[in-house]
């Protein structure tokens, strides 16, 4: 597999297994022969230039002199072009071997660059994490700092939606650990906590609510919404969706806004200018719930600080 990833002045350089290659059109070195320059090639190149000479060369680079030479002949027959003058005392680049000189030092100094930052693991090991968006506390973005501090090959890849949408996904396997409100936790779950819920309507609105009565709620299929309307046909009352969001930052913009009702979590209404709706009062629980795969192995002890961080909430 190669990638061409640097063109200088038409020359093309790419990266093929992990060597740098530089491709030199004919017109630069050769009016016939394109090559494709091996860096084990240009380290004897470079190694002859610097060193002055054949043996001082083969002894930089643990190699022997017969080694180096025909190193040395087998650039040059790639490029078509002599590269050392063999006759100087000390050995020096010809005019050709000088165009290429500064090329050769960048392509192998690209290298080792290259080199180095695969074999820095830094980042490398992926630990996917769903949750909806308020679990994303402070508290909580502590403990994946302190995850990725202890080990620099974690990466954290965090998507925030909606519980039911987060849970479908953990079941076809797209996260390796997941946090979820729902009405029961399900029997494979890692923890599970209860979370208060209760009726909520702007701190500025009506005291009466029309008939049908305005509902802020989320999309179908989302959390809280059926109860919601179970709560308020019990009550022999009609309703209506006034407004519908995808976030629990926009339910509570509605809610504050005076749109209507909406089942929220008593948590997270905290510092939001909404106040307890007390004809229909306190709902039912949900269950805030963590999931994850690898139950007892290298994940175990970042899920139980999360565990232990939704136990605080």
């Amino acid at each position: 597999m190669q990638r061409i990833i640097w063109k200088l002045n038409y020359w093309i350089i790419i990266i093929k297994n992990t060597h740098v290659m530089l491709i030199i059109p004919p017109s630069e070195l050769s009016a016939s022969r394109p090559g494709m320059l091996d860096p084990r090639l240009l380290h004897a190149f470079v190694a002859i230039v610097d060193a002055g000479g054949f043996t001082a060369a083969a002894d930089r680079l643990h190699l022997t002199q017969s080694t180096i030479s025909q190193q040395i002949a087998r650039l040059e027959e790639s490029v078509g072009q002599q590269l050392v003058d063999r006759t100087a005392r000390p050995i020096r680049a010809t005019v050709s071997g000088e165009r290429l000189l500064g090329y050769a030092r960048r392509i192998l100094m690209l290298e080792s660059e290259a080199q180095a930052a695969l074999s820095d693991p830094a980042g490398a090991r992926s630990i996917r994490i769903g949750l909806p968006e308020d679990i994303v506390s402070g508290e909580m973005a502590g403990i994946f700092k302190a995850c990725t501090a202890a080990d620099r090959s974690v990466r954290l890849d965090i998507t925030t939606g909606l519980s039911r949408d987060l849970a479908e996904r953990y079941r076809g396997g797209e996260f390796d650990i997941v946090v979820v409100k729902e009405p029961a936790a399900s029997a494979d779950c890692f923890a599970t906590f209860p979370e208060a819920m209760a009726w909520f309507e702007g701190e500025d609105g009506v005291h009466e609510w029309s008939d049908p009565i305005p509902l802020v709620a989320f999309p179908p299929g989302g959390l809280y919404r059926e109860a919601m309307f179970d709560r308020i046909e019990r009550e022999r009352r009609r309703w209506y969706i006034a407004f519908s969001g995808s976030s629990l930052q926009s339910v509570l913009v509605g809610v504050e806004s005076g749109l209507g009702l909406s089942v929220l979590p008593v948590r997270a209404t905290k510092g939001r200018r909404v106040r307890l709706y007390n004809p229909y009062g306190v709902a039912p629980p949900m269950a805030v719930s963590i999931y994850t795969w690898d139950k007892s192995g290298p994940l175990s002890e970042l899920v139980s600080l999360m565990a232990a961080a939704l136990e605080n909430r």
